[in-house]
């Protein structure tokens, strides 16, 4: 059985996918040229278009889905099966730290779902919670064009497709205040494009100083930090995020923080489009009495 503590930190946090696209998707590139004798460049609009998809992609909600996300730190390892409505995600805890629910945490679940439908206020505040995350990454990715240079890497070859790889430093030319992007002012690091679907498959970033937030009052992000996501094409040619892993350390205020996150996405399934929570709530709970049956 696990703590309060435990379980509201389970239940109350957000979806690092919208985080993860944070670093990922914008538009044209400033891409600059190789040297004489370097490898030859890519043609820059293989990037803009691949970046193209990737914005429409983050704006569009008329491919929803039903996944299971396990996600690890240091002290916990969880896994929930999520569903996205109209009215926002919704998730139900199948096991903690790879070990199936007790009945004691099992009853919680179900409580908290309980109470999901019986307040949807609570639910349109997560949604809001959604609304907002999703606002402030596409704030980040309207700004990637200026935040950095990319420079071509070269490519390799798996089966029929073709894999462009980039290296990426910030502009110099771009500056901000905003705590959204200051951290692609010290971000470095490689990226990897599907040319033959025009997709991003790979991003890794590395914080080359230290970054200070309100000149180093609120907080700040330690150099050395580093986050990589990975994405794929599950199903019908719908791409979504299926690796996501940050490390990173920090001050918040005075207190130290460390921020060491795995999550890994996987068995997608579409859902019905307009979907609402209440259905998925159901849908969640049919899914857990089938495995509870399967299991027996």
């Amino acid at each position: 059985m696990i703590s309060k503590t435990a379980a509201d930190r389970l239940h109350k946090s957000r979806t690092v996918q919208r985080a993860a696209m944070l670093l990922c998707f914008s538009l044209p590139l400033v891409v600059r040229a190789s040297e004489p004798g370097s490898i030859a460049p890519a043609d820059p609009a293989v990037v803009e278009r691949a970046w193209g998809n990737e914005l429409r992609t983050a704006q569009d909600t008329s491919h929803p889905m039903q996944y299971r996300l396990r996600k690890s730190t240091p002290r916990l390892t969880s896994t929930k099966q999520i569903i996205e409505t109209k009215d926002g995600a919704v998730a139900r805890l199948l096991t903690i730290n790879d070990n199936t629910l007790s009945s004691a945490d099992g009853q919680k679940d179900d409580a908290r779902l309980d109470a999901l439908l019986a307040d949807p206020d609570r639910q349109r505040k997560r949604k809001q919670s959604e609304q907002a995350d999703t606002g402030r990454a596409l704030k980040v990715l309207r700004a990637m064009p200026k935040a950095f240079i990319y420079e071509y890497a070269g490519s390799e070859t798996s089966g029929s497709t073709t894999l462009e790889k980039y290296s990426f430093t910030p502009n110099p030319k771009f500056s901000s205040s905003d705590l959204e992007l200051l951290v692609l002012t010290a971000m470095s690091g490689k990226l990897t494009i599907d040319a033959t679907h025009e997709r991003v498959v790979r991003l890794e970033g590395h914080l080359q100083q230290d970054v200070d937030i309100g000149w180093g009052i609120l907080g700040r992000l330690n150099k050395g930090g580093w986050i990589t996501i990975e994405q794929a094409d599950v199903g019908g040619g719908i791409w979504r995020i299926v690796r996501f892993q940050m490390a990173m350390t920090g001050r918040v205020f005075f207190k130290t923080r460390s921020f060491d996150t795995l999550e890994e996405q996987s068995h997608y399934a579409p859902v019905p489009v307009g979907m609402t929570y209440q259905q998925a709530i159901q849908m969640l709970r049919a899914e857990q009495g089938s495995l509870a049956i399967a299991g027996k």
